[in-house]
């Protein structure tokens, strides 16, 4: 029987069909992929839970927003560069009940982050980060290429 032809994106990226690599029927417990490569078991993985955000920007800054509701300013961590945004922060869990008296348990409890490249140089030293409501602000003015000033020559 002649194999299915690859589609487009699967030759593109170079991936393969998950019905054609990864049998359904067969269940893969050794930690080893068809492969042979070491698949990362639970314990390996991180557990760090992804800060969702908005990213938008106006005429002259670049704006992130995201829910941090929970968490202590002294528990968050942004660092900034010229490229990229990196939120770290860890929401502490509040025990009211056991186990079994929860009908639902759907909030993130622990560590999360996010590191958002983004898609302009900005200016470091203009950076705001505000917290209202639960909702962080971060303002980030834009490098200005286009900016020119007027060099004094000094003779000596």
């Amino acid at each position: 029987m002649a194999k299915n032809r690859r589609s487009f994106f699967e030759r593109l990226t170079g991936s393969v069909s998950v019905d054609d690599e990864y049998g359904f029927d067969e269940p893969q417990h050794s930690g080893i992929s068809s492969q042979g490569a070491v698949l990362p078991s639970v314990e390996e993985e991180s557990l760090e839970g992804e800060l969702a955000v908005d990213v938008y920007q106006t005429p002259t800054h670049i704006i992130i927003k995201a829910m941090i509701a929970g968490v202590r300013p002294e528990d968050l961590d942004v660092a900034i560069t010229r490229d990229m945004v990196t939120i770290k922060g860890k929401r502490e869990r509040h025990t009211e009940g056991g186990g079994s008296d929860y009908f639902f348990q759907e909030l993130y409890w622990g560590a999360f982050a996010r590191t958002i490249v983004l898609p302009q140089e900005v200016e470091i030293e203009g950076a705001e980060a505000t917290e209202k409501h639960g909702l962080l602000n971060i303002k980030l003015p834009k490098v200005d290429k286009g900016r020119q000033t007027k060099l004094k020559i000094k003779s000596s």
